[in-house]
């Protein structure tokens, strides 16, 4: 595939009147407003753009923080429904969709235009763009990035949601903008959590080794994507339930199995840490319409003495008892009162420790991205890009067609490399019959393991 796209149209793409709306930042919005989320959805069909550019304005009225600009005042982060509008590029590049769908997890795959997410901080850049490329053997990959202050996966569905709707001349589901989101979770927490904040304040001498961890990512890392099928699952699922003694999902299963086989590629014995977010709105009865970083997350320790089905095990008491257990936005915003909210910017998540191999494993699956229909037809191919390629961050997805999933990770290069090997893969794939059958485009696409 080539590697340089021939622009063939740009367009800004705003909803025509602008709500008016003020949002207040939370505490969650602020701490990732350094950062942007990229993802990609590929389509078979070549899809019509001036009906995309039109739905999405009509979705940019239901969700305008979208179509906005960030500011600050008093110290605060603002979001301004202002309808700035979203820069929607048009490409053209040699190759087929399957090689598209291969690069995905590539440096450099100009799949999508990432939001400069500090710029975006003053309001010097949108909070989405939208690129769509058009591979010369047809079909279409629809590339969207987005502010992360603006909110999180589900509130990007929602806006995905919306655009697919107005597209395919259907109701547009509801969205439900917060204008103070920490004033709105202090009514609805509970007086006390598991009292630990989700971040913390490094010395100088760690913030420094982490800024050269950002700044050395994109040479020392790789990503790395996995497709595990819908009978490799089943019975990683049943092994698992069965060691364990008790009831597991499917995710609990995916998530010890993928952490213990990179950890026992790495030759890693010690006790390491793993991060697991988890969205708050159902948890704590909040509307599954409402936009923003409605996020905590669930700590544990992975001992790989003890097994994966025993971390699953973990993990699934975890979520049964998160509320009680491991809901941390009071102690978060009672750790901001103490510390100054100036002084918020020199904080890092828990969940970012490098330098002692913490996993993050993120669960996208369930969030509905392959019922994005467009034109009739929803996507082939569904996933995360790794424009921040950190280490030992993992995001999971359905897989292709939304059927398996489809785990991608970052990891350090040297190990990446042992996972794409023949020892990699079979530790990887243990679960795998010979008499699966798989997608036929997964065969097509052979960066995915």
């Amino acid at each position: 595939m080539s590697l340089w796209p021939q622009l063939r149209e740009s367009r800004l793409v705003r909803a025509g009147r602008a709500s008016g709306a003020v949002l207040r930042c939370g505490l969650m919005d602020t701490m990732l407003a350094d950062l942007a989320v990229s993802v990609v959805l590929c389509y078979e069909q070549t899809l019509d753009e001036d009906r995309l550019a039109a739905g999405l304005a009509r979705a940019l009225e239901r969700v305008p923080v979208f179509a906005g600009r960030l500011r600050t005042e008093a110290g605060a982060l603002i979001a301004v429904c202002d309808d700035s509008g979203v820069p929607m590029d048009s490409y053209e590049v040699d190759g087929t969709l399957a090689e598209a769908m291969g690069r995905v997890g590539a440096a450099g795959a100009q799949l999508v235009d990432p939001v400069d997410a500090p710029a975006a901080r003053t309001g010097g850049a949108p909070l989405l763009t939208v690129r769509i490329t058009r591979p010369a053997a047809g079909g279409t990959v629809l590339g969207c990035s987005w502010h992360h202050a603006v909110g999180d996966l589900h509130s990007f569905m929602l806006l995905l949601r919306a655009w697919s709707a107005a597209v395919e001349g259907e109701e547009l589901p509801a969205a439900e903008l917060v204008e103070d989101q920490d004033a709105l979770l202090d009514e609805v927490l509970p007086a006390e959590d598991c009292g630990r904040p989700g971040f913390r304040l490094p010395g100088p001498i760690e913030a420094a080794a982490l800024a050269r961890e950002v700044a050395a990512g994109p040479r020392a890392n790789r990503t790395v994507q996995i497709h595990f099928g819908d009978g490799e699952l089943a019975r990683m699922r049943e092994r698992f339930t069965a060691e364990a003694g008790r009831r597991l999902s499917t995710g609990d299963a995916l998530c010890a199995h993928v952490v213990h086989t990179v950890r026992e590629l790495d030759g890693d014995t010690e006790a390491r840490g793993l991060t697991v977010p988890v969205n708050v709105r159902r948890p704590l009865g909040l509307p599954p319409a409402l936009v923003g970083n409605l996020l905590s997350e669930i700590h544990l320790t992975q001992r790989p003495e003890a097994g994966p089905a025993a971390l699953a095990a973990e993990l699934r008491t975890a979520v049964e008892e998160f509320t009680a257990e491991h809901l941390n936005l009071r102690s978060n915003l009672g750790f901001l009162e103490a510390l100054g909210r100036d002084r918020l910017g020199a904080c890092v998540p828990l969940g970012f420790d490098p330098q002692r191999k913490r996993f993050s494993f993120s669960n996208w699956s369930r969030f509905g991205a392959y019922r994005v229909a467009f034109q009739g037809r929803g996507p082939v191919f569904f996933s995360p890009t790794a424009n921040y390629p950190l280490p030992w961050v993992s995001w999971t997805v359905e897989g292709f067609y939304g059927t398996g999933l489809l785990t991608t990770v970052v990891l350090p290069a040297r190990l990446a490399a042992r996972l794409r090997g023949a020892e990699g893969r079979a530790a990887l794939h243990r679960f795998r019959d010979a008499a699966d059958r798989l997608p036929e485009v997964a065969a097509a696409v052979p960066k995915v393991l």
